[in-house]
């Protein structure tokens, strides 16, 4: 996409402001707000959000003013570089947003709600903060650490809530490597040994089911998707570490013209394969809270192989990929005119929870107080992340004890608990777990579950798992 006119002004008034200045690297600084404006033309956003990720850092870090950038670009610009201003004052200092929000692990929620007026302000730090991912390594490693923490727990969240999935993947797989590079490279090596094992079953498999659609008629683009070193270490968690139970390792993804036709690929799948029980998933006809679509479907080769197929739609994928920018692409006039008119309900359906988060921002802005526990974001809020004694992040919901915690390593841990620490102390099994808690299970070999449990155990999972061998015992 060749620049525009207003958009190279924009890069003639960003290099004047930072006109002397350098980032950490030791390049010049406007490298940063044209790295973020290039990020942005990638995700295919409009004249106006590239031009503010172009100048998102000069009302903060030079002389110039957001009277200035009016008169220069207009409102809209300036209200957008305004919103990621503000943005930055929020994440240092949540106080702005009143009393009213909760003071502890919601900071996704409170950022959310800091720019609820325009969510491209989101997408631009969203930009923002994948560029300084990238360069991270010109900083000390304590600093390196405290960005990488923030990413993985809170930008990693806000990307997938707003469905751009490229962008979550690779926002966790950086901050990851920083924060456990040792892990990392383990689990990098165990997916390449895992790939090369597989690789000629799965062209075998992909063969296959291209001869069959080929004979259908039906077009298609087909690609693999190799499951993502972060998102394998929170499953292998799942899992007691056995990587012979993750069967997503490794998908095969199809990509068709519509929907009629998934539901066909599918059924083609399913003739040639043996399905695996529970392991399909119909997420076109209930899309994920994000707005995610797509049919999921593991199979069983004849040569023995389990493979995940994924089938979509070309809208749907891009929508996976790139999630509101891909909204904003598809839907630009219609978004742009919805925002003008404050019509935020002729937004697509899966991006309606903008309306109740304009809604709580205009509450708050008139002086109003706001609930947050009745919002339905259901991103961060609801969320607590806790670490092992080994470092391994797991998250769980908040009010979770020590026993959820128990049994989401494994059900075996989850049984033979007797008791546990958090942050090197001994805690009863009915404490609160707390956002970065260290926790530590004590188990012994005799120990059995009792009725009690149910008491000092608050997410569904832990409940059923020791509801179940409750059962099995008596």
């Amino acid at each position: 996409m060749a620049k525009t006119e207003r958009i190279r002004a924009a890069v003639r008034f960003a290099t004047r402001a930072h006109e002397g200045q350098l980032r950490k690297t030791g390049e010049p600084y406007i490298v940063h707000p044209l790295a973020t404006q290039k990020i942005l033309e990638e995700w295919n956003m409009d004249e106006d959000t590239q031009i503010a990720g172009l100048l998102h850092d000069v009302v903060e870090d030079t002389g110039y003013t957001l009277e200035e950038i009016e008169g220069e670009f207009g409102k809209d610009v300036a209200f957008l570089v305004n919103g990621v201003t503000k943005l930055g004052k929020a994440r240092q200092n949540m106080r702005d947003l009143g009393e009213y929000l909760p003071a502890t692990s919601d900071n996704l929620l409170k950022l959310l709600i800091a720019t609820g007026q325009d969510i491209r302000v989101l997408i631009i730090k969203l930009a923002d903060r994948l560029h300084n991912l990238r360069t991270l390594s010109a900083l000390p490693p304590a600093k390196q650490q405290k960005i990488a923490r923030e990413s993985l727990e809170v930008f990693g969240p806000l990307a997938d809530r707003l469905q751009m999935g490229r962008v979550r993947v690779e926002i966790e797989e950086t901050s990851f490597k920083y924060l456990d590079l040792k892990r990392y490279e383990f689990l990098k090596d165990l997916t390449a040994k895992r790939l090369e094992q597989a690789d000629k079953k799965l062209k075998n498999a992909q063969e296959g089911v291209g001869a069959a659609l080929k004979k259908e008629g039906l077009k298609y683009t087909n690609d693999g998707r190799v499951k993502s070193i972060y998102s394998l270490h929170k499953k292998l968690a799942k899992y007691n570490q056995d990587v012979d139970r993750i069967y997503d390792l490794i998908a095969l993804r199809y990509i068709v013209e519509d929907v009629t036709t998934c539901y066909l690929v599918l059924g083609i799948i399913h003739a040639l394969f043996s399905p695996m029980d529970g392991r399909f998933k119909d997420y076109i006809a209930t899309p994920k809270q994000n707005g995610y679509q797509s049919l999921h479907t593991t199979v069983i080769t004849p040569d023995k192989q389990v493979v995940e197929f994924q089938i979509r739609t070309k809208e749907m994928h891009d929508y996976a990929e790139r999630g509101l920018a891909a909204s904003f692409y598809y839907n630009e006039q219609k978004l742009t005119s919805a925002y003008a008119r404050g019509q935020v309900d002729k937004l697509p359906m899966n991006l309606l929870w903008i309306k109740e988060l304009q809604e709580a921002t205009a509450k708050l802005s008139g002086g109003e107080k706001v609930d947050t526990r009745k919002l339905k974001l259901n991103m961060f809020a609801d969320k607590i992340f806790v670490y092992t004694p080994k470092g391994d992040i797991i998250d769980l919901p908040k009010g979770s004890m020590p026993l959820d915690f128990a049994y989401r390593l494994h059900s075996e841990v989850g049984a033979k608990c007797t008791g546990a620490k958090v942050n090197g102390k001994l805690v009863n099994l009915n404490t609160r777990l707390m956002q970065g808690d260290i926790v530590e299970i004590l188990t012994a070999k005799n120990t059995k579950p009792n009725p009690g449990w149910l008491t000092k155990a608050f997410s569904r999972h832990a409940r059923s798992k020791i509801f179940s061998q409750l059962k099995k015992g008596s």
